[in-house]
Parts: C-alpha cells; sequence; structure tokens
C-alpha cells in the first residue's frame, strides 16, 4: 500500500504521467534494448515491439496500476498482475531483471518530463513501481513453486510425437518427454512458451495453449501459420515463430518449451459454462472440452466459434466429437462464408452473435480470440446481466486491455 504522502503526489501526478506514458514506455525500451540488445533478441517479441503493442500494454498496465492505489480494487488488481505474472514465469523472469527495468524506466521518465521530475514525485512514482515489482516478483515465486521449478528455471526439451494438419493454415503437435516419462500435468486452459533459435540467430519466444486433456502424460499446441497483413494503419508483420514451427518442425524434432502457466483455468465447481472464441483463439477451450469430455462432465457447457470458413476452422472435427460426448452441451457457430452450406441451427453465415442465446443464470464465461472480438462478447454478455466477475479472457501476445475500464 502506498504511503499517504505518495498518495497525494501520485493523485497531483498521473494526468500528466498517464498523458506521457506512451512516450515513457516507448523510450524505455529504446534506451534497454541499445544496451542490452540480447533482450530485443531472445526474450521480448520482436514483432509486437514494432507493432508498438508491448509499449501500449506496458503503458496501460502501469497506468492501471497507478489507478488502482487511490482506487482500491483488489479483484481488478488481482487480474491484470496474474495475467501478467504468469506471463513472466513462462518466460523465467527473476527478481533481478525487475532492477534492469527499473533503471531504464526511470531515466525514461525523468528524460519525458523534466524539471517536473521533483524528488518527491520520483519518490512517490518508484514507490508504486517497486510496489508492483514486489508483488509480481512474490506472485512468480509462488508459481515457480506450484509448478515445482527453481525460480526462473522453466525450460526443458520435448520430442515431437506427432505433427497433424487441423485446418488450412493450422497444425498441432504432440509433444512427449526425451526420456519417455510423463510430462506434468497442467490445467486445462493453460499455455507454454515455445523458444525458437531463428536463422538470424535470434531466440524468440511465444505462448501457445495447451489443446489435450491433462491426465494423458503428453501435451498438444496447435500453431496458425500468420501471413503478413497490411492494412489501413500499418502493416502486421508475419508470424515469425508460428511460421518456422509451422514450416520446419516435424516428427522427432526437438523444441524447448517451458513449464506450463495461465490464469485462464477452470474453476473447480459445477456452474454452467460459456466457452466462447474465435480463430486460432478455440484451442484453450479444446483443452477445456477435452478435459471435461474425460471426466464425462454433466454440467451445461455451451460453446460458441466464429472463424473465417470451415477450412480454417481448427480443430473443427474435434470439436464437433466433444460437443458429442458431453451429455449437457450444445454448440453454435459462425462462418463469415459458409460456401455451398446451408445453415442450421448451429451452423450460421456471418459474424458471432449471442442475442438468440440462452445463458443460464450463474454461467462461468470463457473468452478467446482478437481482442476487438472478445471486447464485443464482453459487452454483450454484461448486457444479458452476466457478472463481470463471471467472464474471463485470454489474450495472446501484449495484453491491451490491462489499461481498459474494469476488466474482468
Amino acid at each position: 500500500m502506498l504511503s499517504p504522502a505518495s498518495q497525494e503526489t501520485i493523485r497531483a501526478t498521473l494526468p500528466a504521467v498517464g498523458a506521457a506514458i506512451g512516450d515513457i514506455t516507448k523510450l524505455f525500451y529504446s534506451k534497454m534494448f541499445a544496451d542490452h540488445p540480447e533482450l530485443e533478441r531472445d526474450l521480448f517479441n520482436r514483432g509486437n515491439q514494432k507493432q508498438g503493442d508491448q509499449q501500449r500494454a506496458l503503458a496501460g498496465a502501469i497506468a492501471a496500476f497507478a489507478t488502482l492505489q487511490l482506487d482500491p480494487d483488489k479483484e481488478r488488481q488481482h487480474a491484470i498482475l496474474s495475467r501478467i505474472a504468469n506471463k513472466h514465469a513462462s518466460l523465467g523472469i527473476e527478481p533481478d531483471q525487475y532492477w534492469v527495468v527499473h533503471k531504464y524506466l526511470f531515466a525514461a521518465i525523468v528524460e519525458v518530463l523534466g524539471d517536473a521530475v521533483t524528488p518527491e514525485v520520483a519518490q512517490a512514482w518508484d514507490e508504486v513501481y517497486w510496489l508492483m515489482a514486489n508483488t509480481l516478483i512474490a506472485m512468480e515465486a509462488g508459481l515457480y513453486e506450484a509448478a515445482g521449478v527453481e525460480v526462473g528455471k522453466v525450460w526443458r526439451e520435448v520430442r515431437v510425437a506427432e505433427r497433424i494438419h487441423q485446418s488450412t493454415d493450422t497444425v498441432s503437435f504432440v509433444l512427449t518427454s526425451t526420456d519417455g516419462s510423463d510430462l506434468p500435468t497442467f490445467v486445462p486452459g493453460q499455455y507454454l512458451s515455445v523458444g525458437v533459435n531463428l536463422p538470424d540467430g535470434a531466440r524468440q519466444i511465444r505462448q501457445y495453449s495447451l489443446s489435450s486433456a491433462p491426465a494423458h502424460g503428453d501435451w498438444r499446441i496447435t500453431v496458425k501459420r500468420i501471413a503478413e497483413r497490411n492494412l489501413e494503419d500499418g502493416t502486421i508483420p508475419a508470424g515469425e515463430v508460428s511460421n518456422f514451427l509451422y514450416n520446419n518442425v516435424f516428427e522427432n524434432d526437438i523444441l524447448s518449451v517451458s513449464t506450463p502457466f495461465g490464469d485462464l483455468t477452470l474453476a473447480d465447481d459445477d456452474a454452467p459454462l460459456l466457452l466462447v472464441s474465435a480463430g486460432i483463439g478455440c484451442t484453450p477451450m479444446i483443452g477445456m472440452l477435452n478435459h471435461l469430455a474425460e471426466r464425462e462432465d454433466g454440467r451445461q457447457v455451451s460453446v460458441v466459434h466464429a472463424d473465417r470458413s470451415p477450412s480454417y476452422h481448427a480443430h473443427r472435427l474435434e470439436l464437433t466429437e466433444l460437443i458429442g460426448r458431453l451429455p449437457s452441451a450444445a454448440m453454435h457457430r459462425w462462418y463469415e462464408d459458409l460456401g455451398v452450406r446451408n445453415p442450421e441451427a448451429d451452423l450460421k453465415a456471418g459474424r458471432a452473435d449471442l442475442d438468440g442465446l440462452d445463458i443460464a443464470p450463474g454461467t462461468r464465461a470463457y473468452l478467446c480470440g482478437p481482442l476487438p472480438f472478445m471486447l464485443g462478447m464482453r459487452e454483450a454478455l454484461l448486457a444479458k446481466d452476466i457478472p463481470a466477475e463471471n467472464i474471463h479472457y485470454e489474450v495472446f501476445g501484449p495484453d491491451s486491455w490491462a489499461g481498459a475500464p474494469s476488466p474482468a
């Protein structure tokens, strides 16, 4: 908790810092990478840096955390920091790295704000930083302990046992241990990091949801090939790691992966479930459904999925089979292009729409897909009186939702 004096200083300076936080985080990364190019090459996502996604996510997280010190909301703060802590744990972040961030972040604050950074202002924002950093360090230590690994020691080698095409642009990899032992269990909805050595010498890391049930002793991830796209507001680069995996990894190859982490996990209760996904966002939902099917779970489960077309829908057949194994499950699919297929009760043309969906009281909703899709689904669920605390989400890439009003 901030000291009373720091609270007043933060309250007075938050508008100015908030207005400049985008410039601060941009300068922070440029300064840090200039002195530590290995961080950009081997730890941070270069694609997100080029697009500015990482800068926006960091700015949103800092601004949101500082605001929550003035108007406390423990649930929202935990939601923001839990997602960051799990991502950090999947990368093997260690406490000493927070000192590196502190050095360059505060140098950027001083350079951008100049004389406005008085000793009192510097002390107050220093207090905010270390309150956030020490909370994350403690959360990450708990995650490492729960996973049974030493702090930061999350990496292992696994063997690709199977490579399976799931759609036009996606493949699954079934991963096994190199010595024949069972891989550690995980909670449905979690993900793991995959690190690859690219042709230019960089070691880039990305996260992929586990799409298998946790009881098999092996892991399965699904990877989507991502082409470069030119949009009105800029170019989205091709998927550096995903495309490398899609084009180069086959049976019996060895991959470097992390222990599973992630906080989009099924609650241990019997509440009705609503699983909402778009595109490759189906993967954590497939993992959850595999788990529910193996348990022969009888609760009410509604699955909503949106995709470009049936040919682009990863795990399309598997989804149908899993729904058939669950006694109280229903499926609702929307495709932008149905091709020659006729619309059916569970198969519609266009974009996903929850208006006609009957959602049981007490439903827990899980969302995964592009951020605009999830924001729209969240608004629709709130309009149906689903409590915000019952709406959970997963973001692939930097979490720019962290700075949005009242995330769940």
